[in-house]
């Protein structure tokens, strides 16, 4: 509508048009929007998430020869999946910012088992 030639409504003239790559509003809501807010909401019931797994290998990992905490995928997920059904992409989550160590580009349920995920 703001390119609209037949329209008088001054709201949407008033209205930014898209940012545009490069720019550093591109691809992020609106500054103090519902929609940011719901982003920052489900980035740190994320961050949770990654720090309750962390915990779980803390407490049933293993201490190996480099002294790092590892336990087996197996047993992380068997532990993990009462408390979510998330297991894989929390993990991954939590490789990407540098807190564990795994073999693979994703995990799966029976054939990678044995994988030793170590906590860093």
């Amino acid at each position: 509508q703001r390119k609209n030639p037949f329209s008088n409504d001054e709201r949407l003239a008033a209205k930014p048009v898209h940012s545009h790559r490069g720019d550093p509003s591109y691809g992020r809501p609106p500054e103090g929007s519902k929609t940011e807010q719901r982003g920052r909401d489900a980035h740190s019931h994320v961050g949770k998430e990654v720090e309750e797994l962390c915990g779980i290998i803390r407490s049933t990992g293993e201490k190996g020869e480099d002294g790092h905490l590892s336990v087996t995928f197996r047993q992380l997920f068997e532990t993990y999946v009462t408390i979510s059904n998330k297991v894989v992409g929390i993990l991954l989550r939590a490789r990407k910012h540098g807190l564990v160590h795994f073999e693979g580009e994703m995990l799966w349920q029976g054939k990678d088992d044995d994988v030793i995920i170590t906590l860093l």
